[in-house]
């Protein structure tokens, strides 16, 4: 018997499809995922529905009535990714997402008992200033605006009087299999070796000023969602969540040569965000020769260009380190954990398998 439903906005991300996933094969739940687009994973139910658009939402009302647990994240980025951090449009899209589905579940949903608020190393300020490390969640809000604040906010002011509880999650880099997401490292990565081996070419680094950070497997997160659903240390708490070791993308470079059968280069200075979407007719190429789902670099890829200059900092001068602490949450009872090279394979497995990378 499923007793527990689960919904996952923002379904055909890193983090929902993971969850989806997660979830479907977990006794007692029940799974319905929300997106734009369709999640391709089978056996849960997809609800299609633009969340800047209300009633989008009101077909879905009957559908709700079931809800138990929320896992939001849908997330909207603005085309100039970086800049868009700072952007009060892109601020306020992500409070209207937000607020709307809130609104439409918590009217359906009786039985609403918590709600899953995903966050990540910005509210630390990382992109504003050097940051502090380890960064720990009890810190006072850092002094800039943020979507982050405007959906917390909004999260417990719903939440006053309410019986359902919440946690807030705080990710790192998010290692994870999504078809046009703005912030997929692997699928821009697996994309610059594969044409680096087509061409005959050696696969180099980008040779910036790495920043020393963390990754978080979407995995994990979904695990961990599973955790704080029915666990007291969990309930209105926030959490950083991430593998359990340290991500320099210069070691781990190696690692992404060897899967791809390419020989590594000589660090080279190169923008990729500026000469990626160039290549546009030599993947239109590989993807024929390899049978590969027709995808452009833009669909596959999406802004995730910009999003891996500033991971490889190419050009650039090295940051402070974003390290986070995961001591709360060890302490509270969640240690699961991922070598991040591991993962690093599985998930370009995953894409390969897909047909979305050749193999």
């Amino acid at each position: 018997m499923k007793d527990r439903t689960l919904l996952v906005v923002g379904a055909s991300g890193l983090l929902g499809r993971a969850a989806v996933e997660h979830f479907r094969d977990l006794p007692g739940w029940y799974v319905i995922g929300m997106s734009r687009r369709r999640c391709d994973v089978e056996g849960v139910t997809h609800l299609e529905a633009d969340l800047l658009h209300p009633e989008t939402l009101e077909p879905h009302r009957p559908a709700l009535a079931s809800v138990t647990h929320i896992l939001y994240a849908a997330l909207f980025e603005m085309e100039d990714l970086i800049a868009g951090w700072r952007h009060r449009e892109q601020m306020a899209t992500n409070l209207a997402m937000f607020r709307n589905l809130l609104a439409v579940v918590e009217e359906q949903a009786s039985g609403l008992t918590h709600v899953n608020l995903l966050q990540g190393t910005k509210a630390y300020g990382i992109h504003v200033e050097p940051m502090a490390a380890p960064a720990k969640e009890y810190w006072a809000r850092h002094a800039h605006e943020n979507f982050y604040w405007l959906q917390e906010d909004h999260l417990l002011e719903c939440q006053r009087g309410k019986a359902w509880s919440y946690t807030i999650w705080r990710p790192q880099a998010v290692f994870g299999h999504a078809v046009g997401s703005p912030m997929n490292l692997l699928t821009a990565i697996g994309v610059h070796a594969a044409l680096c081996r087509e061409r005959g070419d050696r696969c180099s680094y980008p040779d910036g000023a790495p920043i020393t950070t963390e990754a978080t497997d979407a995995r994990l997160l979904a695990r961990g969602v599973e955790w704080a659903a029915d666990c007291a240390a969990a309930a209105d708490q926030t959490f950083n969540i991430t593998n359990g070791d340290v991500l320099l993308w210069p070691n781990l470079w190696p690692a992404v040569c060897r899967h791809f059968k390419v020989e590594e280069g000589e660090p080279t200075p190169s923008s990729f965000s500026e000469l990626m979407p160039q290549r546009e007719p030599e993947w239109a190429a590989l993807v024929e020769k390899h049978g590969l789902l027709r995808n452009t670099l833009a669909e596959l890829v999406g802004g995730s260009w910009q999003f891996l200059d500033r991971a490889m900092r190419a050009g650039g001068v090295a940051m402070s380190p974003s390290i986070v602490s995961t001591i709360k949450i060890r302490q509270a009872g969640f240690a699961d954990c991922f070598d991040t090279e591991d993962t690093l394979s599985y998930w370009f497995t995953r894409m390969q398998e897909a047909r979305l990378l050749p193999q």
